[in-house]
């Protein structure tokens, strides 16, 4: 929803060629292409692996991966070993977390997944959820629509222990210090519809 014209564009003729191969039961593109490291993330977070070793091996077993794994993981390191807040150590997986969200006044779904869910030593629950692309920089006008999403989708987590982690960078936006406007589900919607109908229009083209 934040990329520039020419980009949002792009990706959505992108998602549609993608649609249209997978309905005629063509191979699709190999999976998610950031699963791999955030599995290895949330190895290193529980410390049975290392994330420097693991993601020299994912880069090692597939090059397409040498550009951006190495961006992510010295951009995770830098979040989990200097910028992290938690302390109460030991670390342990929390609850799965996952959501499909029918968005307000939208004939559209929103499926949530991917959490890093962390309990700590005192049994307080983190739940991250990660921005993986190089571009463009997760805004904090994005990251509010996002933490006002996760709130919505998933009302069990208490909302202050909500974090997105812009990954490349290592900078994680929270309520405390994103505090929500009352705005985001309009300027959702706005943003959400918008993409909806160009989505549309440009899928004609394809018929």
């Amino acid at each position: 929803m934040f990329l520039d014209a020419a980009k949002q564009q792009s990706e959505l003729r992108k998602d549609i060629r993608e649609q249209l191969a997978r309905e005629a039961g063509e191979g699709g593109s190999g999976g998610d292409f950031y699963a791999p490291f955030w599995a290895d993330a949330k190895t290193h977070v529980f410390g049975t692996g290392d994330l420097h070793q693991l993601a020299d091996a994912r880069i090692a077993a597939n090059g397409t991966r040498a550009n951006l794994y190495p961006q992510l993981r010295q951009g995770f390191l830098l979040w989990w070993d200097q910028r992290r807040r938690w302390t109460n150590e030991p670390f342990r997986p929390g609850r799965a977390l996952k959501a499909y969200f029918p968005f307000p006044g939208l004939d559209a779904t929103i499926k949530i997944d991917s959490i890093l869910s962390v309990r700590d030593g005192l049994d307080a629950e983190r739940a991250v959820y990660p921005y993986f692309a190089p571009n463009p920089e997760l805004s904090e006008a994005a990251a509010r629509l996002g933490l006002w999403l996760l709130t919505r989708a998933l009302p069990a987590v208490p909302a202050e222990e909500f974090r997105i982690l812009d990954v490349i960078r290592g900078r994680t936006f929270a309520l405390d210090r994103n505090p929500l406007r009352g705005d985001e589900e309009a300027e959702f919607r706005r943003r959400y519809s918008q993409l909806l109908l160009q989505r549309e229009s440009l899928r004609r083209e394809y018929d």
